[in-house]
């Protein structure tokens, strides 16, 4: 039975909670240390500066020494908060990972932050099912951004960064020093990919050997990237 309507409670009538005025960046731990966190925290900085937040607190908090761990920092009217798990994405898929080109839009400015406002990733998430990611469009049907992942796209021999999404902090390790691309990318020019990597924190970098959705059913090489690189692994968590 429903207990009918109740009172809001005074502590979430905030714009963080009724609006998701937030901002917030994920990054990977291992053994309590934070990999990647200056480019992590610039990043931060730059979204609050967009949404007209308090600057981020630079000093992170002592950590559990967790073998491999996800640290989440959000920024709200209030102040900066952290929480800390365990990262255990599960079996390292092998063959890689399929992709689902949604029909799920960005919003137009805030595609390039990380903000409180995330419903259009989840959606995309729930569309891409039983896929492993789903892929987002921005409102000229070009292809911008995966749901949990950053994508990475190899187009005539050249590794290509669709442009209008989130700069993904994983994908450009990955990419450094190497010759990118970064530019729109329609998705009728996605019949024409030859390989494709998502790329994130909680995964690092991984092969696709599927994109499906918009009439396509693409299979692609699955080839692991060959690094020792902590942050681009797959987390392994000894048995």
């Amino acid at each position: 039975m429903s207990a009918g309507m109740r009172p809001l409670p005074p502590e979430l009538d905030t714009p963080a909670w009724l609006h998701g005025e937030t901002a917030f960046t994920t990054a990977r731990t291992q053994a309590g240390e934070v990999l990647d966190w200056p480019a992590h925290l610039q990043r931060l900085r730059g979204t609050c500066a967009f949404l007209g937040l308090p600057e981020p607190e630079p000093a992170l908090p002592a950590l559990e020494p967790l073998p491999w761990g996800l640290l989440r920092v959000t920024v709200a009217g209030g102040g900066t908060f952290f929480s800390h798990r365990p990262l255990n994405p599960g079996p390292r898929p092998e063959l890689g990972m399929t992709v689902r080109v949604t029909g799920i839009q960005v919003h137009p400015q805030l595609a390039a932050h990380k903000t409180g406002n995330y419903l259009p990733y989840r959606l995309a998430a729930l569309a891409a099912s039983p896929d492993h990611e789903g892929w987002l469009l921005d409102g000229h049907g070009n292809v911008v951004d995966g749901s949990r992942t950053s994508p990475l796209l190899e187009l005539g021999g050249q590794r290509v960064v669709p442009a209008g999404g989130l700069p993904g902090l994983t994908r450009a390790a990955f990419l450094a020093g190497q010759e990118v691309l970064e530019r729109p990318v329609h998705v009728s020019e996605l019949a024409r990919v030859t390989r494709a990597w998502v790329c994130g924190s909680g995964v690092g970098v991984v092969p696709v050997r599927a994109i499906r959705g918009v009439g396509l059913d693409l299979a692609l090489p699955c080839a692991w990237p060959d690094t020792p690189d902590s942050r681009l692994v797959w987390p392994f968590i000894p048995s």
